[in-house]
């Protein structure tokens, strides 16, 4: 039953892509979409039946987002499946200890975020929604039919019956750990020789630089980028070494939000969930997105706002879908800088009064085109006033040269924004611990600490 159903959702996802001509016509849909989640969701959610009251048409576009705090809070009486939070908590740290990731609740799937957001999430997932996102997934990600032979190497700090729900006769699936070594997974992928490769850039990147010093040989006809920022430095290094672009799928613990196209296009998938932008800046390039998703029914996400900031993307895609297509992700609400305004030319802003954002895709363009010689960094802000990079310099650079090319176009850049200009210094370059997410930009204060 189970392959019958991933393949019904799996020829579902392909049809619904071409159906929808006008953004008008999507809406409609999803709106009855959402109506028939509300439907089953209110008579067994506590939390949602109080907090959508009794007007479940307009109610639910109306009240204010949760955020993970508030889930986790209320986790008790949010699901739908009657599932104690500590009883979840404790199979999924269980899991994460033993790695044996095959115990569930029932027939409920249980998993645990990384926490890279400050706080650890808990996330269920029941049959019939692992069958939905096995046959959504495959249509998605595949490269071809979903009759052909496919070997996917899939890189992740965690597995989940989830992902293995995937696995088909001809689509054989690999879980790599990536709490193991490096030698280790070069090894295995020898063997394997996948034909889909998916795993964090920062993974992606240390695999592409096997293959291009030869301890590496694989050729897969799809590399996907997952969990992390895809950067463009990374970016220019996996597209060199596997020759060919690289694509990503935007999943997190809240569900399966977007996927690149056959153009390379990130689409949010529109098929599955609602996205409303709460926008960050007055140009309304930037947002963070708050979704419903109308296939998650054991833990619902209704109004549920994450700390992503998505750039959407003004221009239309070739490929001619209506699902909103973005730009980039471009980093987290905790990757947003703060710097304290210059003072003016009438002296009407005093430096220190107030602090104001300046957006992390702004810190990456920086670094980046002031030297050719960077391989690869990170800035951290450790306050307002002071500003830490770590780099590493290709060979035949001065490291003095190639820090203060770097130390000119980033003051110069919050500068030009009218930002007091921070200190900023170098340090040595040190990559994230094994299992850990690479952030190459990411503030270590908050700002309503000053």
């Amino acid at each position: 039953m189970e392959l019958i159903g991933t393949l019904w959702q799996y020829i579902k996802t392909r049809r619904l892509a071409k159906r929808f001509h006008t953004r008008q016509e999507l809406a409609c849909w999803q709106e009855k979409q959402v109506q028939k989640l509300l439907r089953y969701v209110l008579p067994r959610s506590p939390f949602y039946r109080e907090r959508i009251g009794s007007d479940p048409l307009h109610g639910w576009k109306t009240i204010s987002p949760i955020e993970k705090r508030e889930m986790m809070e209320h986790f008790d009486l949010l699901n739908t499946a009657g599932i104690k939070r500590d009883e979840a908590l404790r199979i999924a740290e269980e899991a994460e200890e033993t790695r044996d990731f095959t115990p569930k609740i029932g027939e409920v799937t249980v998993g645990l975020s990384s926490g890279t957001s400050g706080s650890r999430g808990i996330f269920l997932v029941g049959p019939d929604e692992r069958v939905r996102w096995a046959g959504a997934i495959l249509a998605k990600a595949l490269p071809g039919p979903l009759w052909e032979k496919q070997r996917v190497a899939f890189f992740l700090r965690a597995n989940s019956n989830l992902y293995t729900s995937v696995k088909r006769k001809r689509l054989q699936f690999a879980f790599f750990d990536l709490l193991l070594s490096l030698e280790a997974h070069i090894a295995h992928l020898q063997q394997y020789q996948p034909t889909i490769l998916v795993a964090p850039p920062s993974m992606l990147r240390l695999l592409a630089v096997a293959k291009q010093e030869g301890s590496l040989d694989i050729r897969p006809g799809k590399v996907i980028s997952v969990a992390e920022v895809l950067d463009p430095i990374d970016e220019e290094v996996i597209r060199e070494a596997f020759g060919g672009p690289v694509h990503q799928i935007y999943q997190c613990t809240e569900g399966f939000l977007a996927a690149t196209c056959s153009h390379g296009t990130l689409h949010v998938n529109e098929d599955i969930l609602v996205m409303e932008k709460e926008y960050l800046d007055e140009e309304k390039n930037r947002f963070h997105p708050i979704i419903t998703d109308f296939s998650r029914y054991t833990q619902p996400m209704i109004r549920y706002r994450l700390n992503d900031i998505l750039t959407e993307r003004k221009d239309p895609c070739p490929c001619g879908s209506v699902f909103l297509a973005l730009e980039q992700i471009e980093g987290r609400a905790d990757d947003i800088f703060y710097f304290p305004s210059a003072k003016g030319a009438d002296g009407s802003a005093e430096r220190g009064e107030g602090l104001r954002p300046f957006f992390p895709d702004f810190v990456r363009r920086a670094v980046m085109t002031a030297s050719q010689g960077i391989e690869e960094y990170i800035v951290r802000q450790k306050s307002p006033e002071h500003v830490e990079v770590s780099l590493v310099i290709s060979s035949g650079y001065r490291r003095e040269d190639v820090e203060e090319d770097v130390r000119r176009k980033l003051q110069r850049e919050i500068e030009r924004q009218g930002y007091a200009g921070p200190e900023i210094v170098f340090s040595p370059y040190q990559p994230p611990e094994r299992g850990r997410k690479l952030r190459r930009v990411e503030r270590m204060f908050q700002p309503d600490e000053r």
